[in-house]
């Protein structure tokens, strides 16, 4: 249906994980066809729903690059990695940044994906991902501390030219080079310092 095609509407990433903006989990109707039973909602203020048999877990944190969503990695691949009864369904406001960098990190976590495989099976099943750059440098440590080493190579800024399959994450691009490699060109990274954490579209 038209409706399936929404941008906030849940995509699926293995068969029982979903990443979804923050309309998806209101409909409790899709919650039960798609047997959801845990929702981690990555929001400060999005309301956590109550359906029926469904447990919540909230990961207070704003999509801003200082926020500190590593913090939440583990807790949350592990609830995942846990979640026995069913599928789950990770969201924030948008379904771009904070949810797709938690399952991205699960995915490393529990199902043996370096980042850049993570990166690449996500942006698959949702094209409209823009993880902000804290939270890739998050990640990049993430995977760093799993394995010992990074898949994603990071150049500074005005390291190269960029292809013409460039995708903006601001404030990194990224794209792929010569050998397939997942570039990732750095810029400022810093919150804005007239803007509280907590001021930003939660």
């Amino acid at each position: 249906t038209a409706r399936s095609t929404e941008p906030t509407w849940p995509r699926t990433v293995t068969p029982s994980l979903f990443l979804s903006g923050a309309d998806a989990p209101l409909n409790g109707a899709l919650m039960s066809q798609k047997g959801i039973t845990l929702i981690v909602n990555a929001t400060l203020s999005h309301a956590l729903p109550a359906h029926p048999g469904v447990e919540c877990l909230r990961v207070p944190v704003c999509d801003l690059p200082c926020q500190p969503l590593g913090l939440h990695f583990d807790r949350v691949a592990e609830r995942i990695h846990g979640n026995r009864a069913g599928g789950t369904l990770v969201h924030c406001a948008a379904g771009r940044s904070r949810s797709p960098a938690l399952v991205m990190a699960y995915l490393m976590r529990f199902r043996g994906a370096t980042l850049r495989q993570a990166h690449r099976r996500v942006l698959e099943s949702r094209p409209c991902i823009r993880i902000n750059a804290g939270f890739w440098e998050q990640l990049l440590q993430y995977e760093r501390r799993l394995y010992g080493r990074n898949t994603v190579r990071v150049e500074p800024e005005g390291a190269g030219p960029l292809g013409t399959d460039q995708k903006q994450t601001a404030p990194f691009l990224f794209n792929h080079d010569a050998t397939g490699d997942l570039v990732l060109t750095r810029f400022s990274l810093r919150c804005p310092s007239s803007e509280p954490a907590t001021g930003r579209a939660r």
